[in-house]
């Protein structure tokens, strides 16, 4: 099942299927973030802020980002 990112909880582990066209995609791409990449949600910040960690690597997304970015579970 597919949700927006922003509604990821702490701690769960995450497939990413979706990013958005543009800078943004480029900018996660250079992080090691793209489509087909796991992920962790490490933390849900009081405004929306997701912090994900890939690895060793921790990067806090905005709320409007993180709602326009698609995950799924990691089975």
């Amino acid at each position: 099942m597919s949700f927006t990112l922003d509604k990821a909880a702490p701690g769960q582990n995450l497939v990413i299927s979706f990013l958005p066209n543009g800078v943004i995609k480029s900018q996660l791409i250079r992080f090691g973030i793209c489509e087909g990449e796991r992920v962790r949600c490490m933390d849900r910040i009081f405004g929306g802020t997701v912090i994900l960690q890939k690895n060793r690597l921790e990067i806090a997304l905005g709320y409007d980002l993180a709602k326009s970015i698609t995950v799924t579970n990691e089975n």
